[in-house]
C-alpha cells in the first residue's frame, strides 16, 4: 500500500504489521539510537531488522522530531525557498508549458513543483545551488529529447540546466506533450 499521505505516523500501521513490533517497541529502539548519526540509525533498522528505506526513514526523522516530509505546502512556498533568479527561471519554465498545456495540473510532490496529467507525473523541476534540473518522467521522452540537450549534463532521469539557462517553450512544450501522450496510451 502506498503512502500518499505526508505525516510520517502515516507509515506507523505499515511498519507495526511488516515488521511485527508495536510501535512502542520500535520507539524503544530508537532511543538505543539516540545521539547516532541518520546513516548510522537507518543502517541499523535495515541490517538487524529488515527496515525498507522508506519504514526506517520514517521511523528515524519521526524520532528525530520531523512529524511531517513536506517542507511546502503551496508551490508559492516553494518558490520562496529558492534563490530569487532561479525562482524567476522555475516560474518562467512552468509558465511557458502552462501557456501550451493548460489543464496541466501544477502540485508539490516530494518537495518538488510537478505537472501532472489526471493522476500521473508529466514533468518536474528540482533545484541545486549551482543549476536546476528537468525531469520528463518518462526515460523513453528523455532519451529523444537528450540530443537538444548536449551541452548540458543528461542522465536516466533529469537534464541539468544553468540558473542562467535561456527558457525555450517549444523544446519544453514539445517534450511534455510526448510525455502526455505517452502516458495516455
Amino acid at each position: 500500500m502506498a503512502i500518499t499521505n505526508t505525516d510520517r505516523t502515516s507509515y506507523f500501521p505499515l511498519i507495526e504489521k511488516r515488521y511485527g513490533e508495536k510501535m512502542s517497541y520500535w520507539y524503544a529502539v530508537m532511543k538505543k539510537l539516540e545521539g547516532k548519526k541518520y546513516p548510522e540509525q537507518i543502517a541499523h533498522l535495515k541490517e538487524n531488522y529488515g527496515f525498507s528505506q522508506a519504514h526506517a526513514n520514517a521511523l528515524v526523522m519521526y524520532s528525530r522530531g520531523s512529524k511531517s516530509a513536506a517542507r511546502f505546502s503551496s508551490v508559492s512556498d516553494y518558490y520562496k525557498s529558492l534563490d530569487p533568479k532561479q525562482a524567476k527561471l522555475v516560474k518562467a519554465i512552468f509558465a511557458a508549458i502552462k501557456k501550451k498545456h493548460p489543464k496541466l495540473t501544477l502540485v508539490i510532490a516530494w518537495n518538488q513543483p510537478m505537472l501532472k496529467s489526471g493522476e500521473k507525473y508529466v514533468f518536474g523541476v528540482s533545484t541545486s545551488k549551482n543549476h536546476i534540473s528537468i525531469a520528463p518522467w518518462s526515460e523513453k521522452v528523455l532519451k529523444k529529447f537528450a540530443p537538444e540537450f548536449k551541452e548540458y549534463r543528461v542522465t536516466k532521469k533529469t537534464i541539468a540546466l544553468p540558473n542562467d539557462w535561456k527558457v525555450d517553450q517549444k523544446l519544453l512544450c514539445d517534450m511534455v506533450a510526448a510525455g502526455v501522450k505517452e502516458k495516455s496510451i
